[in-house]
């Protein structure tokens, strides 16, 4: 009997195995900070590149592909930021007759899309760099790792709906700020559209974007073009992107006297699970004080 007890003791002191976390792969900054905050510590999250990369000329490195063979999940843009990873899934699925390992989570699954300026049948693909864009996919990354992840599913569905309150209780706190504020005779430009979404949630959108790709500068006679464009249709701001050097918009400023602003295009520095909230906290910041000089200046009846 006594060796009966002990072996029932030995066996209760046997730990069990823990069951492996899902580890999950982002492409981009943003969802790295979306799938950390709806997994917290039940999931790793896992980079596919290195952070410092520019997402629209990278090429996949053999230490990317070995990232890639690791995960369970990768969470994708899937409409034009991320393309890089696409060619690697393809060269994975070559490599294995057609299987594909990784579960592809489309985050854009139920987005409404807006299209892409200046390229046919092609869509706009920065719905990261808005709230509203946001929290659906928040909600679609959510769904898909509740089914790869069963055990965590109601625990994930509910710290994405906590983190869609916290953003648009921020959104809201922003918002009120433009009560009262005549936004009737504003005109903006932009140098790409990435801000096309968030513009959107605010009712505004964009008289005319000056680059004719991401990321390529206009020639001497499209630039001349958009400084006349700005000049005949009393255009007051000028939305750019920070940490991008565009040389062409000191121009632009010199020539029209147009008011230059940065919003954060969430793709830059380490990769960080508060990142996305506390850029997007500086583009509200950053777009209200805008409309409220231009609405200042409107009223005044000064031209840019």
């Amino acid at each position: 009997m006594r060796n009966l007890w002990f072996c029932f003791f030995m066996l209760l002191s046997v730990q069990l195995p823990a069951a492996e976390k899902l580890r999950v792969g982002i492409t981009l900054h943003p969802y790295y900070s979306y799938v950390s905050n709806i997994v917290r510590d039940r999931a790793e999250v896992v980079p596919l590149v290195d952070a410092g990369f520019n997402p629209h000329s990278y090429e996949m490195q053999p230490a990317d592909l070995k990232r890639l063979l690791s995960m369970d999940a990768l969470v994708v843009n899937g409409i034009g930021h991320d393309e890089f990873a696409f060619r690697a899934l393809d060269a994975l699925q070559s490599q294995n007759n057609g299987n594909a390992s990784v579960v592809v989570i489309e985050a854009n699954a139920d987005v409404p899309l807006l299209a892409a300026p200046n390229a046919q049948g092609a869509w706009n693909p920065h719905t990261f760099v808005s709230i509203s864009a946001s929290i659906r996919q928040l909600y679609t990354i959510a769904r898909e790792l509740g089914e790869l992840d069963p055990e965590n599913a109601r625990f994930y569905r509910m710290n994405a709906v906590s983190f869609a309150r916290d953003l648009r209780t921020m959104k809201n706190q922003y918002a009120s700020q433009l009560i009262g504020v005549d936004m009737s005779g504003i005109r903006i430009a932009s140098t790409h559209n990435a801000y096309g979404y968030f513009l959107q949630e605010f009712g505004i959108g964009i008289d005319t974007v000056i680059e004719p790709a991401h990321g390529v500068e206009p020639s001497a006679g499209q630039l001349q073009q958009t400084i006349d464009r700005i000049r005949d249709a009393n255009i007051q701001l000028l939305f750019t992107e920070l940490d991008m050097d565009n040389r062409y918009v000191d121009t632009i400023e010199q020539a029209t006297g147009i008011r230059i602003f940065h919003f954060s295009h969430m793709t830059y520095g380490n990769y960080d699970t508060d990142q996305f909230r506390r850029e997007m906290e500086i583009n509200l910041q950053t777009l209200v004080q805008a409309l409220q000089v231009s609405a200042t200046r409107s009223e005044s009846g000064e031209k840019s």
